[in-house]
This record gives C-alpha cells, structure tokens and sequence, in this order.
C-alpha cells in the first residue's frame, strides 16, 4: 500500500496520539495494582555527579556555580532531534534559526553569543575557529549519551579561550555500560522525517567496554524563509545526515585505565541564498584517546590527545570551504590533600584552517592552570587560575574564587567571581578586508550568587549574575570613494549583562513537575549610538513549566515554554523587533514488552506561528515517533 504524503501525514498522527493514549491507558492500570515494591518505582537522583564544573567528579551540591545535567532519561524524549533542540529548553539560553533542521543557527547563554561559549565533545574542544562558535544543530541526540551545562565564566580558569559565557560538554554513547547489549532504532516523523539505526554496547566483565552506534536521518525540511528574506525560495530545504559514534575502555588494574572516543556527522543541507538547489556539505566530530592512572584513592593524572573537525563546503551564491581543526593534548592530576583536592594541568592546542581565504592558517596555545577544591563540613570552595599564551595575541591569566555555606543540610548559599576571556577568530583577525591583527581578546567581570534549597522531593535554585564585558570585537564600518562597503573589526563595544535564574524540579511518588524563569537584561554599555539598547536575540522573560508521570515502563511529560520579546540587532528598531511566543509540547517513553519500546514527542502543538529571526521559518505542529529494539 502506497499513501500519499497528506495521507501518510494523517495516518501518522493517527498513529502517536493512539500511542499517547496507549502511555495513559497503561497509567491508569497502574494505579489499580495495590502493592508495588520499591525496586520497581522510578528512581530519581537529584544529587548527580558533574565533571565539566572543575575537570574531576563531583557532586552538584557542592558545585559553585550552576550546573544542568541532561542524563540519558532526559535524552530518550528527544529522539530525531539534535544537540541545539536539546540546549535551547534549557534555563538561560536563546537562540535563532534561519530555517529547519542543519540551517544557520546561534544560541546564548545568560547573554553571550555562541562564540563566548566553550563546546567540547568528551573534552575535547570542538568550534569553528573561522567564524567562532560551535554547530550543535549538526550533532544528532541519538548519538549522545549525556551533556552537562557549566554556567558563568568560571570555566574561562579551567578550560581556557571562548568560556566566557560557559561550558557545554556532550559526552558520546558508551561512557558507562553496565551490561551487554544491542539495539535498532526506526523513526518516522512530519516532513517525510526518517531515522534508523542501531546500537551495540558490550561488558565482557573483566574491565573491557566497548560501544558503536550508528544512525541515518533524513527529512524534507520546511521552507526555510519567507516571502520578505533575501534569496527567498518557495521550496523546502531537506536535509540529511549519517552518524556514527564509538567508545572503548580497557581497565588493565585497579590503578590504570585506557580508552577512546570518536563521534562523526557527515551531512547535507539545503538553504534559500537566491542561487538555484543551494545546499552545504558538512562533516563535524571529534575523537579522543586517554590514559589515566589512578596512584592512590582520589588522585590521578589523566593524559589525553584529541582531534575535532568543523568543515562546511557551500554551494550557492557564495560557494567556499571552510575546513577546522583543532589537535589538543592535555596532562590533567588531581591530589586529594588532607583538606581538600588540588586539581592542576598542562595543555597545547594546535588550531588549522584550510582555506584559500586567509594569510593566515593555523596558531598555537600552551597553557597551564591550578585548582583547590574544598568540601568539609559545611563548607564548599573553589578556586582556579589559568595561563594562556597565544601565537596570535600574546598571554592572558583568568581565575576564579568562589564559596558556599550549608546552612542546614538542605539549605545552602553561595557567591562566586571569574574572570573570562575570548580569543579573537581567524575571520576577526584575517578575513579579506575586514580583519585585525591588532584585536585584543574579550575580557568580562563575572559575578554570581545563588541560594539553593533541596530536599528528598525538589531541588529549588535562584541564582543572580551581573556581568561586564569589555573590548567586545564588533564590525566598525569605513568607507572610502574606491569602497562604500569598507570596514573591519574592531575592539569598540562594552556590555553589561545582569539578570536572576529561578529553577525548581519535584518529584513526588511518580509525579515529576517543574521548570524555570529566567529574567535578563543584556545591554549595550559602549557610550555610543546603541548604549543602552537591548544586545540581540537577548529576551528579557524565559521561561518554561513542565509536567509528568513515570513509572519504570513508562515517562510521559508535557511542557509549556515561553520567550519574550526580543530584537534581533542592537538598533532595536521596530523592523527588527521579535514578537513574543510559547510552545506546547508533549513526549513520552513505553516498555511495550521487556526488549521492545516506543518513544514519540509532539511538538508545537497549538500550531503557532512565531520566528526566531525576521525573514526565517519555522515550523508548526510535528511529530517524532520510534520503536527500539534490545536484545540483552
């Protein structure tokens, strides 16, 4: 039998909202069984262990500054989607979108751009070094096992360059298998969405794990622009992508352990820029291999080499490539002292560029930092400083200092201050009449404080941050009689950033419910034109609710999410204003039988219709459904 695609449309939706009902009939029988033992209700951890806040395990209620795990329960409601569908519902972040899924994207967190935020993928440092900033629309879910959000600049003392807003980490599949397994995936969605793939993750029980996944996605896309935006084009804008992610451990004894990690996407985008079948080739990944030795209880020193890829060749009005690569390797120990831990470290990042372009193609970075970790008795502390020298710009030092005091066992409050910097990129210092080989990097004052509350049943934070950010790189515009056009970058802009982030997630019996308010104001400082003016793609409210009922063969949550108002350029003219929205969405996951599952999500579900930036698409009302096979 043959649907046309209306057709199969129908019957699609047909087919998850029978699913949906299938999740709630399956709850309501729960509720006849009257006894149910304790190893079968949900387990939920709200204490979880973070490593990206201070480069060693530690516990969230001891962490400075704020931190969000999004584990492999989270991920299962976001199958199809990719790494940026994830971040963007996160507490203090927006974005933009120029169209459907592998279009031009950028996101920020607490009011800076995507390109003052750190993106590494199991450590390993992966961005654009050209035009700055991280592709995260171009990094499947299905291929990540879990992501850790470190915000604020503390981690500019840690990790270095381009983690003056914060740090997200991706961590691929395999990091922790507990038992052997394999598994296939199909997904079919709106749009003619396709997804299959499969999984195979083995223990042999003597210190060997190893894992590989792989997976294809496909879809028709949406009309990326509208009718108003340059290089406007009525088609949809399809894209595609293949995936694969693998992950070896050997632990050799109980002191040394040696592994490797690689995800790659190789995908094609199509997008509207006037030309006739424009589209882009990508390839974006990263992969590592480490040794780590484990001297004593709670010290090591862990010795670890990693190359990332970032490359786009584009065929359209503008055809060019653009080939990233970034070689790290980094000598990492931490000592656990009588009072506290010591966390100190060696690093030498080689950043290439193959282009025609630049005169420049590639530089280098040594550097060096040390930490002090403290948590006894009621007490947490943390305190970092870093070293960078640059082949381009020459040496910068950040650190940070930050405390906390338990006042109970439940309550606890806290202040931290960093200071952050960000390396200028090839296009600020190189690109072909614009550059500057005189920029100096970005530099910010951050500060932070928080008290938290947390309990068996919730986990309850208000954080306040105030930042200033000065020496911003921006384009100064200079034209002659030769060239009206002229220009180059410069260090002109200033801004200050200040707002409060309120998150509270409960859990009771097996009711899960919660969600955030972020309230910012992200403006320009510079004593200019636009001093006082609104940064761009910075709403001032955020916010987003969320409900839900697990069990342990069944998850279904629904969530409400709300932007504000926000302007997308500095002028905040009336033109460029975005006017204000909110997205219904529902997901969830059923154990059909012990080795089969079904996951869907529907999003947008009132159908509105809203941008993320004037003159680009988005979608309306779709869906994402699969069935997972595992075989134990």
């Amino acid at each position: 039998m043959v649907l046309s695609r209306s057709s199969s449309t129908t019957y699609l939706r047909l087919c998850i909202l029978s699913a949906f009902g299938a999740f709630a009939m399956s709850a309501n029988a729960a509720t006849d069984v009257n006894v149910i033992s304790d190893s079968e209700l949900p387990q939920v951890e709200l204490d979880k262990i973070v490593v990206t806040a201070t480069r060693t395990p530690t516990k969230t209620s001891n962490v400075i500054a704020q931190t969000r795990v999004i584990d492999q329960e989270d991920l299962k409601r976001f199958q199809g989607q990719n790494a940026l569908d994830i971040i963007k519902r996160q507490p203090g972040i927006s974005h933009y979108t120029n169209g459907g899924p592998g279009t031009t994207s950028n996101f920020y967190m607490r009011g800076y751009d995507n390109k003052q935020i750190l993106v590494l993928i199991d450590g390993v440092r992966y961005s654009s070094i050209s035009a700055g900033g991280a592709t995260l629309s171009l990094l499947p879910a299905d291929q990540i096992d879990r992501i850790e959000i470190l915000y604020g600049a503390s981690g500019s003392s840690i990790y270095g360059s381009d983690a003056i807003g914060g740090v997200i980490q991706v961590f691929t599949k395999g990091s922790n298998i507990e038992k052997s397994q394999v598994s296939i995936t199909a997904g079919i969605g709106s749009h003619n969405e396709y997804l299959y793939g499969a999984s195979a993750q083995l223990n042999s029980g003597n210190g060997t794990t190893m894992s590989l996944s792989a997976s294809h996605n496909e879809t028709d896309g949406i009309n990326a622009t509208l009718p108003n935006a340059y290089g406007y084009n009525s088609d949809d804008d399809g894209f595609k992508s293949d995936n694969v992610s693998l992950a070896l451990t050997q632990r050799i004894n109980e002191q040394w352990l040696t592994g490797a990690s690689a995800l790659y996407s190789k995908s094609t985008t199509d997008y509207d820029d006037g030309a006739a079948n424009a589209y882009s080739k990508q390839e974006n990944g990263s992969a590592q291999a480490f040794v780590d030795w484990r001297y004593m209880p709670g010290s090591s020193v862990k010795l670890q080499y990693g190359h990332s890829i970032d490359k786009s060749d584009n065929y359209g009005s503008f055809p060019g490539v653009f080939d990233t690569k970034q070689n790290q390797v980094s000598l990492v120990g931490q000592h656990k002292f009588q009072v506290g831990q010591g966390i100190y470290g060696l690093e030498y990042l080689n950043q290439g560029l193959d282009s025609t372009a630049y005169t420049v193609d590639d530089r280098d970075v040594k550097s060096a930092f040390l930490g002090y970790l403290l948590a006894k008795n009621q007490f947490d502390a943390q305190a970092n400083v870093r070293f960078d020298d640059n082949s381009q710009y020459g040496g910068e030092t950040t650190y940070n200092l930050g405390g906390a005091y338990h006042i109970n066992p439940n309550l606890r409050a806290g202040a931290n201050y960093a200071k952050g910097f960000r390396a200028p990129t090839f296009n600020d210092l190189y690109y072909p009449g614009s550059g500057n080989t005189n920029l100096k990097p970005e530099t910010s004052d951050n500060y932070e404080a928080f008290v938290e509350y947390d309990t068996v049943l919730q986990s309850t934070r208000l954080t306040g941050y105030h930042n200033k950010v000065d020496d911003l790189i921006g384009y100064v515009a200079k034209p002659t009689p030769g060239n009206p056009w002229g220009g180059s970058s410069e260090n002109v802009d200033r801004a200050k950033i200040e707002g409060i982030t309120l998150t509270s997630d409960w859990v009771v019996d097996s009711y899960l419910f919660g969600g955030s308010y972020d309230y910012q104001q992200a403006k320009n400082a510079s004593g200019g034109a636009s001093d006082g003016n609104f940064l761009a793609i910075r709403p001032e409210h955020k916010g987003l609710v969320y409900a839900g009922y697990r069990l342990p063969s069944l998850d279904v949550r629904a969530e409400y999410q709300y932007v504000g108002d926000y302007y997308s350029g500095v002028a905040n003219t009336d033109s460029q204003l975005v006017d204000s929205y909110g997205l219904l969405n529902i997901s969830g996951n059923y154990k059909l039988t012990d080795n089969l599952s079904m996951t869907a999500r529907l999003n947008n579900i009132a159908n509105k219709k809203y941008i993320t930036l004037p003159g680009y698409n988005t979608d309306g009302i779709n869906f994402f459904t699969s069935l997972t096979y595992n075989w134990f």
